[in-house]
């Protein structure tokens, strides 16, 4: 006779989607979470700071891990991003290595591989941007990439056409150990609002400024306050290099500046679920990139383990 009291196995742990920039680590864990938590953008190294976004299944919890795009550092701060990815490698129980369906397997990913093998965790191959390639494309990209390294897994997906999300999802929830809870059922990630904030604001400033300050670009959330009326009061500042990129950010007659704020807060407020006054002001700091104090101000420093 079955024992109605017997409990299925409890699995739960943390998988790191790691990977050259731009191959659809963010708009990857958008998808599995069924909102948008992590910026996204056309631009190469959006992704700054490590988020931790959690997916809660029947029997399992997964901790997804978005990682800056490893590449090679020209600056401090591209150091930290790659420390930052790296050091994820030997805290998780599955790594996902993203390979891009429309560009060519290079040495970029041999090397990002070579540090994914020295992993002790599980490994699971992602052929991503599959809605952007033939299917002949896609099997000859999938033969290629395996040629990498010896795979526990591999998967296809479209995160924009929903198409694998949710195999993704049980296919590295199912390589998890048992293990507790790790987050609570309303904790959908570990990024602060202020963390948030700055990131919904640099976004803006990608989309709109791609072509002439995307990396030297910077966004701290300088305040939030909440007013007696529930209504939200933001300051953020957007950092720059130089005066010709201050110039560009706030653009002709603050028009630039404006836009950005305007989208900024739209997103802002559905991540608050209030009104909100944002405040944007332009700074120059020269060379922030290649300052670690800077770097570390803006939490961009890779955490130790």
């Amino acid at each position: 006779m079955a024992d109605n009291n017997v409990q299925e196995t409890f699995r739960s742990g943390f998988v790191a989607l790691v990977g050259r920039p731009n191959v659809g680590k963010s708009t990857l864990l958008n998808a599995c979470m069924g909102r948008k938590v992590a910026i996204t953008s056309p631009v190469a190294q959006t992704t700054r700071k490590r988020l931790r976004a959690v997916v809660n299944g029947e029997g399992s919890q997964l901790v997804i891990v978005d990682t800056p795009g490893l590449h090679k550092p020209k600056d401090a701060l591209g150091k930290e991003l790659n420390r930052s990815a790296l050091n994820e490698l030997d805290d998780v129980d599955v790594v996902a290595l993203l390979i891009d369906a429309t560009m060519p397997v290079g040495r970029g990913d041999e090397w990002v591989a070579k540090h994914v093998f020295a992993s002790d965790a599980a490994k699971v191959l992602v052929i991503t941007k599959a809605d952007l390639a033939t299917p002949e494309q896609v099997s000859a990209q999938l033969e290629a990439a395996k040629a990498l390294g010896d795979f526990d897994d591999e998967i296809v997906v479209s995160a924009p056409e929903d198409f694998n999300v949710d195999g993704f999802v049980r296919l590295v929830s199912s390589y998890l150990p048992e293990g507790p809870k790790w987050f609570p059922d309303d904790m959908s990630t570990d990024a602060t609002d202020e963390d948030t904030i700055a990131e919904l604001v640099r976004e803006k400033a990608l989309l709109h400024c791609r072509q002439e300050v995307p990396h030297s670009i910077g966004v701290v959330c300088d305040s939030l306050e909440w007013a007696d009326d529930g209504h939200a009061s933001i300051a953020c500042s957007v950092l720059v290099e130089r005066d010709s990129q201050k110039a560009i950010v706030i653009g002709k007659g603050g028009q630039m500046i404006k836009r950005i704020g305007s989208e900024a807060r739209r997103d802002i407020e559905r991540l608050l679920g209030a009104r909100c006054y944002l405040e944007l002001k332009v700074e120059v700091r020269p060379q922030w990139r290649r300052d670690r104090n800077e770097i570390r101000r803006m939490g961009l420093e890779a955490e130790e383990y």
